[in-house]
């Protein structure tokens, strides 16, 4: 029985462990706002159902279409985690960007093809399809034509497509089949693909609108209706949510996103094929979500490999400075080496001149020369310019040793060693 008492509450832990990390490992849901555009919406339902075969993360469609403001009035009140709007609303602070996922094009058809750029003159006193009143399509319109000077009675706009109309404005992800249901139209161009970066107007409307890129639409997109390249403008379609959904969780996503990239550009050949892992955020009109900065910075160096550069360099010089220091005392110790050497020598030498004398004067005059060296050598001792090492007493020895060969007297009154 105690036994059992003492194994019970290490088993409820493992359990405990285990159930956490069974939680932990489980799918996360979030709810994705479903778009009003046909398009828009069908590529949020291929998104849920994607993402919701053996992924990490689930997405769940809201009952209800909601228009892009609607959808961050959603998001920001928690009715719903994230949207997919167009880069081209206004900034919330409540609101942040989890990616871009494609590019919503700038499509004007006119009944006749030209080789004049779009401008002014193509479109003063005609008649106008570009959506819905609010649409996205109405609202790059209207801002590309505030921007070349048209005034709002320079053109005139007709209720839908059935209606009689010069020139149709389509916002729209490059999409042949829904261009083609505009028959007898063809496509107009703002420019030349040379045109870009050259400073010509598609230049000026891009620095005015940054959330704007150009973009080019190749030769037989649509067929017929685009017998030359086609230069016009885009506005990424993004995936956005609050501030506050877990960083984890963003991070996940994007991840998951990415995996089946290849699943979403076999459904949509072409749209998804430019989606990388490095995408480029910095013209999303809100601010980045701290879980897809993570993301965008994940190979980055950390703070051990940044500044591993540098420490390698201050290991580097304090090594050699170590081998310096002791390369200059060996190299001092050397030079006092090489001095005490020259009194070994000096001392020989004068026992050396006197082997063969034989008047006592000789002899005194090499004892004063030998007390004389033994002098220096103690002034050297004092100021340091000699160590009181084996080499010194070694000396001292030898010197004493020669004072007695000449007939010294009173060595036991100077010292015999250091």
């Amino acid at each position: 029985m105690t036994v059992l008492m003492r194994k019970t509450p290490i088993t409820i832990w493992l359990i405990g462990l285990l159930a956490l990390t069974a939680c932990d490992g489980g799918s996360r849901e979030l709810r994705l706002v479903t778009p009003v555009l046909p398009v828009d919406r069908e590529i949020a339902e291929d998104l849920a159902a994607l993402l919701n075969q053996e992924s990490s993360v689930n997405i769940i469609l809201t009952d209800s279409p909601l228009a892009e403001e609607a959808a961050l009035e959603a998001i920001s009140s928690g009715d719903a985690d994230i949207a997919l709007v167009s880069n081209n609303l206004p900034f919330r602070n409540d609101i942040a960007t989890v990616m871009p996922l494609y590019p919503t094009v700038l499509h004007i058809a006119q009944r006749e093809p030209s080789d004049t750029p779009a401008g002014p003159e193509m479109l003063r006193d005609a008649t106008i399809f570009a959506g819905p009143e609010g649409s996205a399509s109405r609202i790059i319109f209207e801002r590309i034509a505030e921007h070349i000077g048209l005034a709002d009675d320079d053109y005139r706009y007709v209720a839908g497509p059935e209606e009689k109309h010069d020139i149709a404005i389509i916002f729209a992800p490059i999409s042949p089949a829904r261009v083609a249901k505009l028959s007898d139209f063809f496509l107009a161009s703002m420019g030349n693909p040379e045109d870009i970066g050259s400073g010509a107007i598609i230049d000026a409307m891009v620095m005015l609108n940054p959330h704007f890129r150009p973009f080019v639409i190749p030769v037989g997109t649509y067929g017929e209706a685009t017998p030359k390249p086609i230069v016009t403008v885009a506005v990424d379609k993004i995936l956005v949510t609050r501030n506050d959904v877990d960083s984890s969780v963003v991070y996940d996503l994007i991840n998951e996103i990415l995996r089946i990239r290849p699943a979403f550009a076999a459904r949509r050949t072409g749209l998804f094929q430019p989606l990388t892992g490095d995408f480029d955020a910095s013209r999303s009109r809100f601010v980045l979500h701290a879980g897809a900065q993570a993301y965008l910075q994940r190979d980055a160096p950390d703070v051990m490999e940044r500044y591993s550069g540098v420490a390698e360099v201050v290991v580097t010089l304090f090594v050699a400075w170590i081998s310096a220091a002791f390369a200059g005392v060996r190299i001092f110790r050397m030079r006092r080496k090489n001095r005490i050497d020259r009194y070994y020598a000096a001392t020989m030498d004068i026992r050396n001149s006197v082997k063969d004398a034989k008047d006592p004067a000789e002899f005194q005059r090499a004892i004063e020369k030998v007390r004389d060296l033994q002098n220096e050598a103690f002034d050297l001792l004092v100021d340091e310019k000699l160590a009181a090492d084996e080499s010194f007493r070694i000396f001292i020895t030898l010197s004493n040793d020669v004072l007695r060969q000449l007939g010294a007297t009173g060595l036991n009154d100077r010292p015999s060693d250091a």
